[in-house]
């Protein structure tokens, strides 16, 4: 090994900021490894199962917190964003943004504040779909294991946790600290949020309760997720007997999203699987305009078109509308067979598309450049700074983590000095 001229700093840590972690760390480098949620794992710790082996995130995930565990040149800040970046290759200067989780390395988790919490707050976890109190772990495998606090929704003079906490393990004074690193290379990893179904307004997401996301969705189906992994409306807790899964909602579309995220079509033929999976005698129906599953993944959809229960109609849908008994309408042209359909089901799923975080982070500019999507592209990137998994654009799982492995050699050559 060449000699280091410095860590490399990870943004992000999901897959892919994880992956390219572990990577340059087991291989010898020192890792500055930063989220800006309470845990790692990003929306990957979220799905109820992923490609290509269809894994539930305890399996993968839980693999490399593992490995994070064992590797003490990986050096992990949750709740922490980047406030600037400025030097060059080899010598850059970051300052660091961190704010409290008024939680400190004391937990031990033994839930002894959750009971005497008065405050209710909105899961993020499970996009809303439950509520937590305002102590509350981030999910059933928060890494690192530690609860948190949302302080601004604690009523005010509230301390009953702390009183509860027998480990002197919360301190509701914390403060928001900066400090600054000095990494020889950067990688972004910054992932990615699911566009805003709202914007959709023809599609009633918001309005109509049975009108939800893909990636609530993968909430609904999860075991550890607000109905237990039972697949029911979400307006009165009725098991779901039919779905229509709304493909390219807002994507490939210049009013939302131009571009094709790649991975809708997969979720949503994994997703119809759920669905039949959890109730063999439900009824799903795909619009598409196109259905796109590249490579391996031709077979996973071939084998879901022969489903009889499984009905594709290519054709967009053109709206969403209030049916009876708290069911939903959906109306879209069906171009095959030429005409209209109409069909009445006890749940809509919008296959919303990916957009960048790092559209809103700002950091584009005079370090990070950003393409007309939002995306780190390569090309656009100042020698030694790299972008791996959905930062630079839309990928899926697999290909992230693949990603990740050549951006993780891509910041070690630099932090090498070759």
């Amino acid at each position: 090994m060449t000699e280091n001229k410095g860590p490399i700093l990870v943004v992000g840590g999901g897959i892919s900021g994880i992956s390219t972690a572990l990577e340059a760390a087991e291989t010898g480098y020192d890792v500055i490894l930063i989220e800006k949620r309470p845990s790692l794992g990003g929306r990957v710790a979220g799905f109820h199962q992923y490609f290509p082996k269809l894994c539930p995130p305890t399996c993968g995930v839980e693999i490399n917190y593992q490995r994070l565990r064992r590797n003490r040149r990986v050096q992990v800040h949750t709740n922490t964003q980047v406030g600037a970046i400025s030097g060059e290759a080899g010598n850059f200067t970051v300052k660091l943004v961190k704010s409290p989780a008024y939680v400190n390395n004391k937990c031990v988790m033994c839930d002894k504040c959750t009971p005497v919490c008065p405050a209710e707050v909105p899961s993020d976890h499970d996009y809303g779909m439950r509520n937590t109190r305002a102590i509350h772990m981030p999910h059933r495998m928060a890494y690192p294991p530690r609860f948190v606090v949302e302080r601004a929704h604690c009523p005010t003079g509230c301390d009953k946790c702390v009183s509860a906490c027998p480990y002197s393990a919360i301190d509701l004074n914390m403060e928001a600290r900066e400090f600054e690193v000095n990494p020889a290379s950067i990688v972004m990893a910054t992932g990615w949020r699911p566009y805003d179904a709202a914007r959709l307004e023809r599609m009633q997401f918001g309005v109509l309760p049975n009108v939800i996301s893909n990636v609530m969705m993968e909430r609904l189906a999860a075991t550890d997720g607000p109905t237990a992994g039972e697949i029911n409306r979400p307006s009165d807790g009725r098991k779901v007997e039919t779905v229509v899964f709304v493909q390219c909602a807002g994507s490939r579309d210049q009013e939302h999203l131009p571009y094709c995220s790649s991975v809708c079509c997969l979720a949503s033929l994994k997703q119809a699987n759920y669905v039949r999976t959890a109730n063999p005698d439900a009824r799903v129906y795909i619009f598409y305009i196109d259905i796109r599953t590249p490579g391996k993944f031709e077979a996973f959809y071939s084998r879901t078109r022969k489903d009889r229960n499984i009905e594709f109609i290519k054709g967009k849908v053109a709206r969403v509308e209030a049916g009876e008994d708290g069911r939903v309408i959906v109306e879209a042209e069906d171009i095959l067979h030429g005409g209209k359909v109409r069909v009445e089901v006890d749940l809509v799923v919008l296959a919303t598309g990916m957009e960048s975080n790092l559209k809103a982070n700002g950091l584009n500019g005079d370090v990070v450049h950003l393409d007309e999507d939002g995306f780190a592209s390569g090309h656009l990137q100042q020698p030694g700074i790299f972008a791996a998994g959905v930062a630079q654009g839309p990928v899926d799982v697999n290909s992230s983590i693949q990603e990740a492995t050549g951006m993780a050699l891509k910041a070690i050559q630099v932090a090498a000095g070759e």
